[in-house]
């Protein structure tokens, strides 16, 4: 299984931006599917999930500002970033779980103040 992410790139503050995560097999046979993020000098943050029962969860951090997706017919996992902060800069990763864990290449997303 692949995971592609893609959707990064260089914003300013109160932008928007939308990733995507497409997979190379269904996404149906995912337990759940989300976001990571990777500061420099940062931890690695779960920023939001999806589950196959449809249950999203956010981090405090995102929450009411970034909204997660997915298009089944698609295989493709979208996060919706609005209100963007200098602070939400990372790489970001898309990783995809059943009896084993897939995680994909990242994607850079830069917000300038």
């Amino acid at each position: 299984v692949q995971l592609q992410a893609s959707g990064g790139g260089l914003v300013q503050a109160g932008g928007s931006l939308r990733l995507s995560c497409a997979a190379t097999r269904s996404i149906s046979s995912f337990n759940v599917m989300g976001w990571y993020r990777e500061a420099p000098g940062k931890q690695r943050e779960l920023i939001a999930q999806i589950t196959s029962g449809s249950v999203i969860t956010y981090a405090d951090s995102v929450k009411g500002r970034f909204t997660i997706s997915r298009d089944i017919a698609e295989n493709t996992v979208y996060l919706q970033m609005s209100t963007l902060k200098p602070e939400d800069t990372a790489v970001y990763y898309c990783f995809a779980k059943n009896v084993a864990r897939y995680m994909g290449r990242g994607t850079q997303v830069t917000v300038s103040s």
